[in-house]
């Protein structure tokens, strides 16, 4: 029986006209409008294409959450949110909530590149690469055992996402470059049978 996996990026927590800051898990911001419209977005592309979840979790942080409620209200479903420290973004410890540009100048503009586009992770950032893709490798397990031919909605951060390819053999024929950022409000979908993962599409926008 097949689990279908939606693993989905929440909406924007900065306007427009803001500098972004590297937001992790020791920063808990709300969506602004239009990450509000970016949630409802989802919920109406899970409803128009067959993807309304069975189950969904999200981590503890309140954009992930606001997303998966602009979803649910937006598909007319009433869901239990299962908020799960799995699915935190990253502690980006020294360099939480700074600009960019605060944090290659403390890191270094090769450990800064190693991670935009290798996901090679500096030391004091927490959980390393190695962690997080064992926590996927678990939650696929996790799914299949327990949401058996369900639709599974996860709404996390990039931080985390990124490595969700992880769980599926064509990985590298469909996540285009190392990189494997996935952007606000977009989603990707997993298919599992019998302990074989395949992505059936990566990074969609609504």
């Amino acid at each position: 029986m097949t689990v279908k996996l939606i693993v989905a990026r929440h909406g924007n927590t900065f306007e427009a006209d803001e500098i972004p800051r590297r937001v992790g898990a020791g920063t808990d911001l709300d969506l602004v409008a239009a990450g509000r419209e970016q949630g409802r977005k989802l919920g109406a592309c899970f409803r128009d294409n067959n993807l309304i979840p069975d189950i969904v979790y999200t981590s503890r942080l309140k954009r992930t959450i606001q997303t998966a409620e602009a979803a649910l209200e937006e598909m007319g479903v009433t869901r239990a949110l299962h908020r799960s420290d799995l699915f935190d973004e990253i502690d980006y410890g020294p360099d939480e909530n700074k600009m960019e540009m605060d944090v290659i100048e403390r890191i270094g503009g090769i450990a800064y590149n190693a991670w935009e586009f290798d996901a090679l992770m500096p030391k004091d950032w927490s959980p390393q690469p190695e962690i997080i893709r064992k926590n996927w490798q678990n939650f696929a397990r996790h799914c299949e055992a327990v949401h058996n031919n369900q639709t599974v909605l996860v709404v996390t951060s990039n931080g985390i996402a990124r490595f969700a390819p992880n769980i599926a053999n064509n990985a590298m024929d469909v996540v285009p470059d190392k990189k494997g950022k996935m952007s606000t409000g977009a989603f990707s979908l997993f298919e599992g049978d019998g302990g074989l993962w395949m992505i059936a599409y990566w990074n969609k926008k609504p």
